[in-house]
């Protein structure tokens, strides 16, 4: 199996993602691969899958992946059902951790009990 073949799955997700500006190349059994994520949270899953697959030091892949937009975690897009604590146990594992992301969001929230589909939420750095 090749080196590229085994991290097939990182491939996939970073195209899933928008990765811009991806760069894949493969040098002496070593993957290289480098593009820009739009938030820290989406970095933040690629090398998740890096390391579920190649685990915690994997020497046959050297990742170089920027951040764009480096000011927030994450913008995410509200949908039907969800409420600020689903959106904080997502990102931070913890329900509880809703009043960041609605403080974060004051100038479009009045009320945290109150979201609506289709809104643009920051999802503030942990």
């Amino acid at each position: 199996m090749s080196v590229k073949s085994k991290y097939q799955p990182v491939l996939d997700l970073g195209q899933k993602l928008g990765v811009k500006d991806g760069d894949v190349g493969e040098e002496n059994g070593v993957l290289k691969i480098k593009g820009t994520t739009r938030t820290q949270y989406e970095k933040n899953l690629l090398w998740d899958k890096i390391k579920e697959i190649g685990g915690e030091s994997p020497s046959d892949i050297k990742a170089n992946i920027k951040v764009e937009d480096a000011s927030v975690y994450h913008r995410h897009v509200v949908k039907a059902g969800e409420s600020l604590s689903k959106i904080a146990k997502h990102y931070y594992g913890d329900p509880m951790k809703y009043k960041q992301i609605f403080e974060a969001n004051r100038n479009i929230l009045n009320n945290p009990d109150v979201i609506h589909p289709d809104q643009v939420l920051v999802i503030p750095t942990p």
